[in-house]
């Protein structure tokens, strides 16, 4: 038992209780302040940290834990930078984020270094040096337009790949001035870091993916996936210090290697960002105000000169990088903003760089005094220099995102004026309520409204003993799609209800509720060779017309390497085409997954339109098939961790295709192991005969008619017996 007497309350604080409750209060409170000021609340926790650090009122001493969890927080904010990153975004901006990284990069060491030289009097090494500090940033303001729901959008995806580049190209500099002092550069050495630098590459990019598709295969245990994921992330950070690079490399290109494992929409993503957001990023800003002395602006003059000059010349180089982006590439003014916020922020890098530099020592006055390569004003001077470029940053992002998130509204406004969208899963087994929520969570767009619903029937002609087990059943399954849903910030509407047969009750379902997508899975025996759909998926399909998915799934979606579709002939005269198409769309996108889509030369065309003439195209390969005869191509094109999408089609309409006949033939053969899709589009309802004959059997017909007739009335030409 611990007595009151003997806690110790003395400055600073040493009890690590009191410590961390400290911490989690300011942490709480912070942010709830002042927004209602309308600060930015990453700047509430770094002033927080300034009054409660060693040179504010010495609450807490800057130890060991804090540098820790700092370090980590730093780490966690390129980490989700890369994890979050839009594949496709980050491949179509590649080259704009190259001329970034070099402008962002550049210009500031060139200005930066005439100004050290000229006005503070710096020889050449110690110029090029300090400029280094100017040219790298820190994407402390990231948070902001994850918070705003626009951290995907071009200008973001663009910073964040031109952030990679100067921090690489400002740390070789800083690599190369000090060994130049130490004796170390040699022609071995930038061999060894250029060796170093791809085999770390070659690991995070090729056997991080191998190892993150074997364990979301084997686990799906919450807890370890997340552990899993932590546990890469800092063996990243660990292998690129090992190559001669920085940590903070190591973590972003950790979360671009795993990215398409983790989907947007994924419970393993909400957990990632919580953790972070409430946790570890508090703690790194927090850290950061406590570095702040304000002390250094009464050390005299020179200590002001050195540190007027490196604020002004660290925000107008990030400045004038921003406003040439812009005019190179004829971006939005927002766009310029939102660079320039973001690329403002010094902390990680700028810290190395600057206490390497005053630990070089040149040599000694007459006095004994050592002769830093960067001087104690220089070190005081990056300090008052991460407050204001940090603050900033923060003001300038976040009014940048306010912006871009207005205009954002206002097209998804426009947008809403198309019919509203609804979704229904059907659950049947427990052991697939996991994989259907995932499919309907992927398929709905970003930030829709629409809602998802899930349901669950009871056949009023059970016996009463089967009767209640099965609603003890549904109600387990229930919970889990409710609870598995909510792990992702999404709600599942529960729908319960007994009929004459379950059928029935899915029918009238859609019917009540307009539901647009029905997700519903195989049923056990479907590879068993008892009737592959089973009687009430066949009954659904037969008197609904609207849109439905049955999934196969084989492995979890984001173990999946592609999506390879394939459209039967004449799918574009279907009402539900476009759809459909803007269905696999998102699911491509949402998983960042290839998309490779096999139909007619014609249907390709349509869809190519379709695809260019959306604000946000994809990059699909589209590969044209013809002859669906020859169905069984997919069974080599199709790799195991392949999801296979087949575009279906009700019997007797214009896409119907006899060969869908066989598809649970093949699947059952051909398929089984893979993850596959069976889509029946939307269908105009009352416009089908189920005996109608399709299109190419009618065509043989007449074609046959024709070839006779011909020989008939053709003579001295011998007759086609041919059938």
């Amino acid at each position: 038992m611990i007595l009151l007497s003997e806690l110790n309350f003395e400055l600073p604080l040493r009890n690590p209780i009191i410590i961390f409750s400290l911490v989690l209060f300011i942490i709480l409170f912070s942010p709830i302040l002042f927004n209602k000021i309308k600060v930015p609340p990453i700047i509430g926790l770094i002033v927080a940290g300034i009054i409660i650090g060693p040179y504010g009122l010495n609450l807490l001493l800057r130890d060991s834990s804090i540098v820790l969890f700092g370090t980590v927080g730093l780490q966690y904010i390129m980490f989700t930078a890369g994890l979050e990153i839009d594949l496709e975004e980050f491949k179509k901006n590649q080259f704009k984020s190259l001329v970034f990284g070099l402008y962002t990069f550049l210009i500031p060491m060139v200005i930066g270094t005439v100004a050290a030289y000229y006005i503070l009097g710096f020889n050449i090494p110690s110029a090029i040096l300090l400029s280094s500090m100017f040219a790298t940033h820190t994407l402390l303001a990231y948070p902001i337009t994850s918070r705003y729901g626009i951290n995907r959008i071009r200008a973001v995806t663009l910073t964040i790949g031109g952030t990679i580049i100067t921090d690489v190209l400002a740390l070789l500099v800083l690599a190369a001035i000090v060994g130049m002092y130490k004796g170390d550069i040699s022609s071995a050495f930038w061999i060894r870091l250029a060796v170093s630098s791809v085999i770390f590459a070659a690991i995070v990019f090729f056997i991080f993916p191998l190892i993150a598709r074997w364990f979301f295969k084997k686990f799906d245990d919450n807890i370890s996936q997340y552990i899993f994921v932590l546990a890469i992330v800092f063996l990243g950070c660990f292998l690129a210090e090992v190559a001669g690079l920085e940590a903070i490399i190591g973590a972003f290109l950790s979360g671009l290697a795993i990215n398409r494992f983790i989907p947007h929409t994924s419970p393993l993503m909400n957990r990632i960002d919580f953790v972070g957001n409430a946790l570890f990023i508090p703690f790194f800003l927090i850290s950061v105000g406590m570095l702040v002395d304000f002390s250094v602006l009464f050390k005299g003059f020179g200590a002001l000169k050195v540190a007027a000059v490196m604020i002004a010349m660290a925000v107008a180089g990030k400045y004038l990088a921003a406003l040439l982006t812009q005019k190179t590439f004829k971006l939005a003014n927002n766009e310029r903003q939102m660079i320039f916020g973001l690329s403002n922020a010094r902390v990680g890098a700028t810290l190395a760089v600057v206490l390497v530099g005053y630990n070089v020592i040149l040599g000694e006055t007459p006095s004994g005094e050592p002769i830093r390569l960067l001087s104690e004003d220089v070190l005081n001077g990056t300090i008052l220099m991460i407050l204001v470029t940090c603050t900033l940053s923060s003001f300038t992002v976040e009014k940048a995102s306010q912006e871009i998130a207005l205009q954002e509204s206002a097209k998804q406004d426009v947008a809403a004026d198309e019919p509203d969208e609804k979704i229904l899963i059907s659950l049947a087994y427990p052991e697939t309520v996991n994989n259907l929520v995932d499919l309907a969570l992927l398929i709905k767009p970003h930030k829709s409204k629409a809602p998802v619903y899930a349901l669950h029937v009871r056949d009023e002609q059970d016996e009463p003993e089967a009767s209640e087990s099965k609603q003890a059943t549904g109600k387990k399954m229930m919970e889990k799609a409710i609870n598995h849903a909510a792990a992702t910030d999404n709600t599942i509407v529960p729908l319960n209800r007994f009929d004459l047969n379950i059928s029935n009750g899915i029918i009238y379902t859609i019917k009540e509720h307009n539901i647009t997508d029905l997700i519903m899975g195989l049923h056990r025996l479907a590879h068993a060779g008892d009737g592959f759909f089973g009687p009430v998926t066949e009954t659904i399909l037969e008197r609904t017309p609207e849109t439905i998915f049955i999934y196969n799934a084989a492995q979890p979606i984001n173990t999946l390497n592609r999506i390879v579709v394939a459209v039967p002939p004449r799918a574009e005269y279907e009402q539900g085409f476009q759809h459909w198409f803007n269905r696999i769309r998102t699911i491509a996108k949402g998983t960042g997954l290839p998309l490779f889509i096999y139909a007619e030369a014609r249907t390709l065309r349509i869809l190519q339109q379709l695809n260019s003439s959306d604000k946000a195209p994809l990059t699909i390969v589209f590969e044209p098939f013809d002859n669906w005869q020859e169905f069984l191509i997919f069974s080599r094109e199709v790799k195991p961790d392949d999801l296979f999408i087949i575009v279906s089609s009700r019997r007797g309409h214009l896409s119907y295709h006899p060969e869908t006949e066989k598809l649970p033939y093949y699947l059952t053969k051909y398929f089984k192991q893979n993850s596959y899709i069976i889509l029946y589009p939307e269908q105009l309802e009352g416009l089908t005969n189920p005996n109608l004959r399709s299109l190419e059997e009618n065509a043989e017909l007449i074609d046959k008619a024709g070839h006779y007739m011909r020989n008939i009335f053709t003579p001295g030409e011998p007759r086609n017996e041919k059938s």
